[in-house]
């Protein structure tokens, strides 16, 4: 099964660091979020990755060759297909598309179609970490019969919060859980099918094609109780390397 990843944006709320660079590549643990989401994939045996390349693509290529042992497999304009050469122990097949540097969510898939093929696939944000289980996902896909499963998280509160009364704090609760409404984790397993939904360039996966995939009964909800982070801001960047630096890996699945 192939991996479709999400890599082309310009991470304009994270310009601290993305003005040289995609967010992709902002690194947690002196590697980058997308070597983590590819690892976590790995261990679940899907080793064959699709990146929708954008903004800096040149510096996702130069990435993966210079970072790795790899074999060109084909070089073209618009694309580049390597076999990576992962610590010595497992390999990958990595393809660079261009999707453009203006393209939406749903036009970067669309454009990635023809790697695809005609096969179920998985497609996640190459911003976003947790610790589902991939393999589960999948499965309850398959059972689904669905065209869209998505992993619905519930995201941490970001602020302490307050219980007053009478104008003293009677409880002091630090970042509890969010206000339990589920959230897209950004973790999809995908039918062929979808790229019917999906007009041009301008189409955001969001919007009208999910949308539209609701209204027709075909979105599937994965509910992940556990850990989920995104990462769209330098904050929660530090969230992130705190966890990291803390031997305490929540997302981490391999060994």
């Amino acid at each position: 099964m192939k991996s479709v990843i999400l890599s082309g944006g310009y991470g304009t709320r994270f310009s601290e660091e993305t003005y040289d660079k995609p967010k992709p590549l902002i690194e947690i643990g002196n590697m980058p979020i997308i070597w983590h989401i590819m690892k976590n994939y790995s261990h679940y045996k899907i080793n064959d990755f699709i990146i929708c390349a954008g903004y800096k693509q040149e510096k996702i290529k130069e990435y993966f060759l210079l970072k790795f042992k790899h074999e060109i497999i084909t070089k073209e304009k618009n694309y580049i297909k390597l076999k990576i050469f992962q610590d010595n122990t497992e390999s990958w097949i990595v393809t660079i598309v261009d999707t453009g540097l203006e393209t939406m969510t749903g036009g970067r898939l669309k454009r990635v179609e023809k790697f695809v093929g005609n096969e179920t696939f998985c497609f996640t944000y190459g911003d976003t970490l947790n610790d589902s289980n991939i393999s589960e996902l999948i499965q309850f896909h398959k059972d689904s019969g669905t065209f869209v499963t998505v992993t619905a998280c519930q995201p941490p509160g970001k602020f302490g919060v307050l219980k007053i009364k009478d104008e003293k704090v009677i409880e002091f609760t630090e970042k509890p859980k969010g206000d339990g409404n589920w959230v897209n984790g950004g973790y999809f397993v995908l039918e062929p099918t979808i790229f019917n939904y999906i007009d041009n360039d301008s189409t955001v996966w969001e919007e009208t094609p999910l949308q539209n995939l609701t209204k027709e009964g075909q979105v599937s909800a994965f509910k992940h109780y556990g850990f989920y982070q995104p990462m769209d801001t330098i904050y929660e960047r530090n969230i992130l390397e705190t966890i990291w630096k803390s031997g305490n890996v929540k997302w981490k699945m391999w060994t």
